[in-house]
This record gives structure tokens, sequence and C-alpha cells, in this order.
């Protein structure tokens, strides 16, 4: 690092300035008389999204590997395999110049609405962090940098460019960052990308709190933060909390920026040397890793790892009498377009043009199954045709079983806007019961981005849950419904019975001020502490085998530590995997908590018949909930009960341990008089003003519309006349240009974006052909200062035509 530091003197404040934004979209600056060399970034969560600058002057994504959807992964709760995942991205990445890819994404699904949850692990933040990790060492031990999001608190699309997410310290701790912290700790990723949204008040991009005092001074980072694309406010204060580069690049507006307020002296230098030391980091580790020896991968090769990530991750919900797997013999009737137009990834940044995509009707043609195929519904709307519905009915009747293709539609889940509902298209309801009134032998295969209300649920044999399996998801379907491979999903996040059932239900998609009031009660934390009735439990998967647990013995290894022992056998006749999940439910106490989290689990492979004796370890922080009064990690003392279990709702073994308390002589938060709501879980969904305000703190937030700012969006200001013209010429230009022949279309993320886009982005989406000064001057227009605000957009647009022409010359 030192010879970086002597970089860094040698560089003009110029150089150093332009370092910290990217030299385009997709890579940072180089100073190339030092031949410091330039980091190639690419999308790519849940596949390589590497575009290129066609003739058209317009971005052209490269085919490659749509693996699947982040949030099935996550259902295999296997490290091992996120490990496979990361290292087979990182291949393909090699392959293509990329040396950091953009992801993994970490936040919690707070709401099975948020319309970018399919990127997202779960609703548990220690199943997001342990996945999360894997994937991170998976990508960087194969040579390229992982990405870590989008930090922090970014839990809907609704508004994520103008809403402030506001939470009381556990819940932030204990949810939200834990997940993050984990994977920071474990996993040291290259690099940190900042969400758009505030975090109370304060956008995430100019957030020290976040970027200093705990990403690196409590965690220990030691890698590049950076923006995502297009959230940088204000660069001078970003720069200040820490943030060292802005993405994508903005043709030096913001460079400019920081050099003018070192001149002036209202800017250390000092900052831009610590980030411009931080890029040169990133570029010199990115030249480093290409050292690492690898062995690139066919197209053929990548489908297959796609596949089997896909078959090794899907959730049997149910099989009622044993229906799967299908007999080789059967005759069957497969209904859904789906079947032939496979439903297999989720829009926004994340989407991948697929190499290629397999589909189960060419599964089956080329197995030589007996079957007969409707398509029944659109594959883009999901409604189903005129008259399909009893023509499917009718041959559903004649089949040994039938196989229904269902789910949303594309359109229905992307980045930018969030879910509307938890059904499917209603014919699609339909379609389901109606096959399933004449064959009761109905199998239902679903494709979502997450939960589904399922009305029909009784009425069928057996579901089996794919989320967005990738490419080749088809053929994995395949695997696992003839029975080559044994599901081993498991729901790494709940299933509500209805959409009002979700804890943040009253609160969720608040516009402007996301108030987080159900603190620690999301997903079964809270489902399970109000004993509220799920469709299916968190952790839930079943399996084409049955295990036994028996013989738990827990003992105390440590004063704040435990160890479990027990045995797991596999009594069925299938070779399967198991996911072992360990709860721990608190001691009575002032102190409120849900009535048992998750705290440990593994993934065992067992052959017919073998059983193994297993043994884990719970540490302190498996034992502690932080306490904002001592601001820091406090086990209370007393007995904790640890369930052994296949669900948060299915234990099948239990046993306690007596831990000493750690900082015993600390106040305890004790809100059961000013808070309430939180020692009756059953009324979370009805928590006070007052009661959130007392456990966060401080009185509430409340968002005022006036007087416009830089950070007012374009749907505030159209209640001006002159906001209302900027709105629709902004509208006119983003929304107007269709997308390149073959590639996504992205009007309805756009659409869903629109009105809540702040207008200090004009600026950088302009390249500065509308300068700070100019919209600082259209701002005194619409806060009824006409004349001034005239005067100052006349005098800043000829002296930015000026500076133009300068430059042309």
């Amino acid at each position: 690092m030192d010879k970086l530091l002597e970089t860094i003197k040698t560089l003009t404040l110029e150089e150093k300035a332009s370092l910290l934004s990217g030299r385009d979209a997709w890579n940072t600056e180089e100073i190339e008389r030092l031949g410091t060399g330039y980091v190639r970034m690419s999308d790519g969560p849940c596949g390589l999204r590497c575009v290129d600058v066609g003739d058209d002057k317009k971005e052209h994504a490269r085919p490659s590997t749509a693996f699947p959807a982040i949030s099935l992964a996550a259902c295999s709760f296997d490290r091992e395999l996120l490990y496979e995942f990361g290292s087979a991205l990182a291949e393909e990445s090699r392959e293509n110049g990329v040396d950091l890819l953009l992801g993994p994404g970490v936040n919690l699904k707070r709401s099975p609405l948020c319309g970018r949850n399919f990127e997202y692990f779960s609703e548990d933040p220690l199943v997001a962090g342990e996945l999360g990790a894997a994937y991170v060492k998976g990508l960087q031990d194969a040579g390229v940098g992982a990405t870590l999001k989008h930090f922090a608190l970014n839990n809907q699309e609704k508004a994520r460019l103008c809403s402030s997410s506001v939470a009381d310290e556990r819940a932030r701790r204990e949810l939200y960052l834990a997940p993050f912290e984990t994977v920071v700790k474990k996993a040291q990723p290259w690099a940190v990308m900042c969400a758009y949204n505030k975090v109370d008040g304060e956008y995430c991009s100019e957030n020290p709190t976040l970027f200093r005092d705990i990403l690196r001074n409590e965690w220990g980072f030691d890698g590049l933060v950076m923006s995502d694309w297009g959230a940088v406010c204000d660069r001078r204060a970003g720069l200040k909390a820490g943030l060292d580069l802005e993405m994508p690049g903005n043709e030096g507006l913001n460079d400019r920026v920081l050099t003018k307020a070192v001149t002036e002296g209202a800017l250390p230098e000092s900052f831009l040397d610590e980030s411009a030391r931080r890029v040169l980091a990133l570029a010199k580790k990115a030249r480093a890793a290409k050292n690492i020896p690898h062995t690139p991968e066919t197209s053929e090769a990548r489908h297959e790892r796609a596949r089997r990530i896909a078959a090794r991750s899907m959730v049997l919900l149910k099989n009622e009498g044993g229906l799967l797997p299908l007999a080789s013999g059967e005759q069957l009737a497969v209904l859904g377009e789906y079947a032939h137009t496979p439903r297999f990834q989720g829009g926004g940044s994340a989407n991948v043009k697929a190499e290629r995509v397999s589909t189960f009707l060419g599964e089956l043609e080329t197995a030589s199954k007996d079957f007969t195929f409707l398509p029944v519904y659109n594959a883009q709307s999901g409604e189903a045709e005129s008259g399909a519905l009893a023509e499917a009915a009718e041959a559903a009747r004649s089949k040994s079983a039938a196989v229904v293709f269902a789910g949303t539609p594309a359109s229905w889940e992307c980045e930018g806007y969030d879910r509307p509902h938890l059904r499917l298209p209603e014919t699609q309801n339909e379609l389901i019961a109606r096959v399933a009134a004449e064959n009761p032998n109905t199998v239902v295969v679903l494709f979502a981005a997450g939960p589904l209300e399922m009305p029909w649920i009784e009425s069928v044999s057996a579901v089996l849950f794919c989320y967005l399996p990738g490419q080749a998801g088809a053929a994995a379907v395949a695997d696992v419904l003839f029975g080559r491979v044994s599901p081993d999903g498991r729901l790494a996040e709940t299933f509500p019975l209805k959409l009002s059932d979700t804890p943040c239900f009253p609160y969720f998609g608040e516009e402007h001020v996301a108030l987080y009031r159900e603190s620690l009660f999301v997903g079964y934390r809270y489902y399970d502490s109000a004993k509220i009735p799920v469709l299916f439990p968190f952790g839930h998967g079943l399996s084409y085998t049955e295990f036994l647990y028996e013989g738990l013995s827990v003992s105390r290894s440590g004063p704040t530590e435990a160890k479990l022992c027990f045995t797991l056998k596999n009594i069925g006749a299938h070779a399967a995997f198991e996911t072992v999940q360990v709860y721990v439910a608190p001691p009575k106490s002032v102190v409120f908590h849900p009535v048992q989290e998750l705290r440990a689990f593994e993934k065992v492979f067992l052959q017919p018949g073998e059983q193994k004796r297993l043994e884990l370890t719970l540490g302190e922080r498996a034992f502690s909930f932080y306490n904002p009064l001592l601001h820091g990690w406090q086990v209370l003392g007393g007995a904790y009960e640890l369930r052994v279990g296949a669900s948060s709702r299915d234990v099948r073994l239990t046993g306690s341990v007596e831990l000493a308390a750690t900082h015993p002589d600390a106040p305890l938060p004790d809100f059961k008089k000013a808070a309430p709501e939180y020692y009756d879980p059953k009324r979370i969904q009805s928590v006070s003003d007052e009661s959130f305000a007392a456990v966060l703190g401080r009185p509430l937030p409340r968002h005022s519309m006036r007087p416009f700012t830089r950070n007012s969006t374009l749907q505030e200001i159209s209640a001006t006349w002159t906001g209302k013209k900027i709105n629709a010429l902004v509208r006119k230009i983003a929304l107007g240009a269709p997308p390149p022949e073959g590639e996504q279309d992205l009007s309805a993320m756009l659409e869903g974006q629109a009105p809540y886009l702040p207008i200090f982005s004009l600026v950088s989406g302009t390249k500065g052909a509308l300068s700070y000064e100019i919209l600082d001057g259209l701002l005194l227009v619409m806060n009824c200062r006409p004349l001034r605000g005239a005067a100052k957009v006349v005098k800043n647009f000829f002296f930015n035509k000026s500076k133009k022409e300068q430059k042309d010359a």
C-alpha cells in the first residue's frame, strides 16, 4: 500500500478527482501515464450482464448463462452450492474481461412484495449472510471481485430514489445490517455498493454513520465503497462520508465539483487522496487476480451447472399420497404456456440475455414421454384464451396425471417497482381448480419471484415451487418431477396465506418516509410469535425420503456458548439432503424478542439407511441482542431453549442451556409501558406513532414537500407549471425510445421510477448540459421567486453555452 501512497503523491488534483468517477458506464478511470490500469464491471447477481455499446450508440448485452435467481439458490441452504455458483460466475466473467461483478444483494425480504426480492436471499439475516459470504468467496477465490449491495435498508422499490428508511436500532443491527456484517467479516468483498434510498433522511451515498462508523471502523472493511448507478446526490458530502467511487461516469461533472471545492478550501484534499488510493488498490487487486489459474468452461458445461443448482434448490411444497416422483410410463396432460415458453428470470439490471433456454416440452420429447400439451394462456399476460380452460380440463380427465405450469407474468416482477399483490392471474387459478376437479393426480409447477396465494391448495396433489430458475430451469423441473433428483430446497421465506397477513402490510410502500414499525417482527419472527397460520412456514420443504432426528444432547462450551449433538438418519428409500435448522428461544425478560430465531443450519447428505452424528456450536452472538442503551451486543442471563427441526414449525428435538449474562449491570431497554404492542406480537400491525417513537428513541420524521429543493421529485414539482413542463420533457426523453431489437424492454421499470426521480439526477443524467446553477434557478421559479430564478437560468445558460463552445474549439 506504500507504493500506492507514493503514486497518489505524483497525481495532480484533477487526476485524483478523475479516479473518483467512472470513465464511462462500466469502467473505472485510469492514469495512463502511470499505467495504473482500470477495472471493468458488470451486472450479474444471477448471471453476467456484460454490455457493449453498438454503432447505434446503445447498450447491447452479450449472450451469457442465465443462472437461477438468488431467491431460488438461497432455498438450497447450501454454502458449498453458493460457493460453486460464485465460482461459475467468476469463470464466465473472466472470459468476458470482467474484473468486478455487481452482486450479491443481501437485503432482507421485509415484504414479499419488494420488486427486487428475486435478487435477495431470505427474510432471515443468518441465511442471507452465510450464503452471501459463500457466494462472495466463490467469486473472489476464482479471481473476480464481488460488490456487496445495496447498503443499506433498501427493502422496497417504490420510491427507492427518494424514500427514507426509518428503523429502530435493534431492527437495524439484528436484522437489516446483520447480513452485510457477516459477508464483510467472513469474505471481505472487494467493494460495497450504497443503496439509492435515504436512511433517517440522509442519502445512503452520503451517510458517514454507515460508511465510516459501521462499515469501516466497526466491521473492518478495507475495500472500496461505490455508488449505485445515479445514486449520488451531493458528491462533496458523499466523499466526506466515505463514498470512494461514483458510477457511472458523467464526463467529469462531479470531478470539477470536487476540484473546485478543494481549491476554494471547502474540502481537504486528503479526502481525495484516501478514495483515490482505494480506487487504485482495486485496480491493482484486479490485475493480480488475473494470475489466478482458471479453466474456461464450455457453454454446455455452464448450462448443466445452472441446471444442477436449480434442481438442488427447488422446493416441493406438497406431495400428497407420494404422487411424485412421476412413474416413467405416466400419460401426462401438460398444461400451460410456461411449459413451452419458460418464465425463468426477473427484470431490470439482473436480467440476462440467455445463451440458450431449456423447455419442459423439449425435455419430454427428448425422453420420449407420452404427453398432450395445451398452452391455455398467453405467456406475456398470463391470461387464458377463450375456451381454453374447458379444453384443458377435458384433456386432464383422460390422463393418469396432469402437470399444470403456472406463474406470474414477467411484467409483474422487476427492479424499479414492487409486486402489486401475491395472486396468480385469475384465469390460472381457475385453470388449476378446474383441472384438479377432473384429475386428482394434479401437479402444479409454479414460477414467480416470491410467495403466492394458493386458493386451490387443498384440491391438488403436489406443488413444486421454482421461483425464477434460470435458463436450465425447465430441465431441472424434469429432473425433480421424474425423480432423477430428490428435491432438496427449503423455503428461505415464509409463504403467508394472504398478503394482509404480512407483518408490514399496513406500512409497506410508504413513499417518502418508510417507517419500519414492525421492528424485529419480520417474516417467521412475526408469524411464529403471533401464532398466525401460514400457507407454508419458513424452512419448509419436502423430500422423496424421510429423516429421523434423535439423541439430542446440549452442553455449555463456554460462559455464553453452547454445543448441540444429535443423530440424523435417512429412513427412506432415496439418497437425499436434509437441511437441519436450529432455533433459539430466549429467556423471559423486559426486553422484547421474537419467540424464536434461526441461529444455525447445516446441509447434510445421507444415503438410504445412513446416519450421522452431528455437532453444532452456537457462539455468543447466537444468544445476543443489540442493546441500544449499551451501543453493543449483550447476552441476557438465563435458560435458552434450543429447538432442532426441519422448519420453524416442524421442531423435532428440544433442549436447553443456562448461560451467564454479559454486561449484567447495563440498563435494559424496557418498553412495556411505552410501546406495549411489541410485547403482544398480534398487535404488530397496529403499532401507534407513540409506541414506534418510543422504540425509535426520537419523534417520527415527517416529509414536507415545500420548499422545493434539489431532492424534490418530478411528481412533487409537477404541482407547479414549470415542474409540469420539466416532468413531461423528462418522461418523453426517457420513455420515448424503444429498446434495440432483442434487448430487454425497461419501459415499465422507468415508468415505475419516473414519478420519484429526484431532480438533482437531471444534472448528471444530462452530462452537465443542465448545470446545478440552472437547476437552482428553476427551483427559485418553482418556489415563487420567478424573476430572480429566471435571471439565474439565463445567466448560467449562456455561461454553460460559452464553456461548451470553448471545449469544442
